[in-house]
């Protein structure tokens, strides 16, 4: 047998410590599942159960997507400070990152779409809103992850740099994400994004999803560009904002460029816009995320 599988020794108390992990973050996912119709006086069971509410299940994926992103920078962090320090420490950073996407999520809904009733969109179905939604979240817990992985340590310093750092990178992104709101109403006569996507418009909603989570992506890989130190608080923010607008900026720059390659001799603008082309919504969402991986793994091998 060890001639065919050859596996790297592994310490006894390892799985002890991945239980502990694997059952917070259970407990956590539930809790989220819980609170997803407890503030909105909503039934999960009779959204998804009776209903039928597709928008509403996208919605509730996104968040426990979102959710185990976090958890997953969390998972095996406090392996060897003691079973009990494990479980504290699993608990509090999992705690954070859930508050840090309800706080992108928060910001998105108020900053971007600030002109549509998102609960509202979601209770009547509206599965373009509810994508966006649930990309939002997994954008915001895509930049929580990247600096809970850059902050080393688990004491205040480490809170305080993730903190900051998420709030700034989320900054960014929303503000990104209203520059691609203005390119859409400037090259459709003035037409509302928010309006759209509450008609229904499910390839702009894949079209938009795909620039979040890409956004989200390249800006994260600067967690792989920054030197970490715990008390250089203004350091730590200045540098995210940016080393985050330059990665943002170069993305969009550079995904510009793929589409007019990749779909030469598509008129993708009208074909998103106009004709609702979810296929070609698809290929610009690939491009944004794929364009992002690529920034990403580049930095990696720096």
């Amino acid at each position: 047998m060890e001639q065919l599988v050859k596996l790297l020794p592994i310490a006894g108390d390892t799985v002890v410590y991945l239980a502990i992990d694997i059952s917070i973050a259970i407990l956590l996912l539930f809790a989220i599942r819980s609170l997803s119709g407890f503030f909105t006086k909503i039934s999960v069971r009779q959204e998804l159960g009776e209903k039928d509410n597709f928008a509403f299940g996208i919605s509730i994926a996104g968040r426990m997507l979102s959710l185990t992103i976090v958890l997953s920078a969390v998972v095996g962090r406090h392996v060897n400070m003691g079973f009990e320090a494990a479980a504290v420490g699993m608990f509090l950073f999992g705690a954070m990152g859930i508050l840090l996407v309800k706080i992108g999520r928060f910001a998105h809904d108020k900053l971007v779409l600030n002109r549509l009733d998102k609960d509202d969109m979601i209770a009547q179905k509206n599965v373009s809103v509810a994508l966006v939604d649930a990309s939002s979240g997994i954008a915001a817990a895509i930049i929580a992850k990247s600096i809970i992985d850059w902050a080393q340590g688990a004491d205040v310093n480490a809170f305080i740099a993730v903190f900051s750092g998420a709030l700034v990178v989320l900054a960014v992104l929303l503000f990104t994400t209203r520059l691609y709101e203005y390119r859409f109403a400037e090259s459709n006569q003035n037409s509302s994004f928010q309006k759209t996507l509450c008609n229904g418009q499910i390839a702009l909603a894949i079209q938009h999803s795909g620039n979040l989570i890409g956004i989200a992506i390249a800006v994260s890989s600067a967690s792989k560009l920054l030197a970490f130190e715990a008390t250089a608080y203004v350091s730590n923010l200045t540098g995210w904002l940016i080393v985050g607008l330059g990665l943002a900026f170069s993305l969009m720059l550079i995904t510009s460029v793929a589409k007019r390659v990749v779909l030469l001799g598509v008129n993708w603008k009208s074909e998103v816009a106009l004709q609702h082309n979810i296929g070609v919504a698809s290929i610009e969402a690939v491009l944004s995320i794929g364009i992002a991986l690529l920034f990403s793994n580049v930095f990696v091998s720096t």
